[in-house]
């Protein structure tokens, strides 16, 4: 896996989006669309816990989250409640790659590619 700023690769597949990495390996975009709402709030368009549902039913053991190549992603207070419900790695994405790449569970991640 590698990234830079705007883009993420994995599995030999640019993402030029936020991604959602899910237990089963598969990969979908990041859908910001109810967050954007409380951009004003936060500087920029926080991680919110709808963004997180998902973990409810795939139950992963950890979850990565990329806070984007300079560690500027927002998590709102609720997400971070969420959060506390698991094993949990928040660092930029540089940094969540890397202790990905040596994960030997399954895992969630959500990765932000810029700021």
């Amino acid at each position: 896996m590698k990234t830079k700023f705007g883009w993420v690769e994995i599995g030999h597949v640019r993402y030029d989006h936020d991604v959602i990495i899910h237990c089963d390996g598969s990969v979908e975009k990041r859908s910001k669309k109810k967050s954007k709402k409380l951009k004003n709030q936060y500087g920029h368009t926080p991680l919110a816990d709808h963004e997180l549902s998902f973990l409810a039913a795939e139950k992963p053991p950890v979850v990565y989250i990329g806070t984007g190549q300079y560690g500027d992603l927002p998590i709102t207070d609720e997400a971070n409640e969420v959060l506390g419900e698991y094993e949990h790695v928040v660092l930029p994405t540089p940094g969540v790659l890397e202790l990905m790449e040596k994960e030997h569970r399954p895992f969630a991640a959500i990765l932000h590619v810029t700021c």
